[in-house]
């Protein structure tokens, strides 16, 4: 040693699970749930509700809060931001009936979808950087919200008919997503394409 401190370097491996899957499938499935709802099959119920509380909702914050971990900055977004639109819009339909505000106007509701749609266009720009897969989870989820919110601005029934078939679309495109990345890598390759990834 000459006095002088030495300079020791190390990289640090991520050993830590991919989140993403978790969160691709919590999404998923509660918004195929919500809207096989919106198409007229069924009432909303409470295993929708339950599953926008627990699986929409605080399973994606889970994989929000692990992606940000892992320094990815989309994931941290998405994943949070669409968690906390569950527990939000579930918080919409049950505040009112236990005297937590007035109930939210149709309007209202619609101006709600409309920016959750710009927030996830903007998302979609980000996905025609990462991979096909998530480009058709976020495109349809665009087209979802503005379905929505054009469903509750025009009290079109038809409209929401349509959303609810669109919806159900990006839900089971996101179940597909998150179920293809566990299968690639429980057997390290490529079982179910997730398509092409740009740099």
């Amino acid at each position: 040693m000459d006095g002088k401190s030495d300079e020791v370097l190390a990289r640090v491996k991520d050993v830590t699970a991919n989140p993403a899957p978790l969160g691709l499938l919590g999404f998923g499935m509660t918004t195929v749930l919500l809207n096989i709802h919106n198409t007229g099959y069924y009432a909303l119920g409470s295993m929708i509700l339950a599953m926008g509380i627990f699986y929409g909702g605080i399973a994606q914050i889970i994989a929000g809060v692990m992606e940000w971990k892992k320094g990815n900055t989309f994931g941290a977004t998405a994943f949070t931001s669409y968690g906390l639109f569950w527990l939000s819009l579930v918080a919409l339909i049950l505040g009112p009936t236990k005297g937590l505000g007035n109930a939210t106007s149709t309007g209202l509701l619609a101006w709600y979808f409309f920016f959750w749609g710009l927030f996830t266009f903007v998302m979609f720009i980000a996905t025609l950087r990462i991979n096909r897969a998530l480009q058709v989870v976020f495109g349809t989820l665009v087209i979802l919200f503005w379905l929505l919110a054009v469903r509750d601005w025009s009290g079109s029934t038809v409209v929401g008919k349509i959303a609810g078939w669109e919806g159900i679309i990006c839900g089971l495109s996101a179940v597909y997503a998150g179920l293809a990345q566990v299968l690639n890598e429980v057997y390290g390759k490529t079982i179910a394409p997730l398509g092409p990834v740009k740099r």
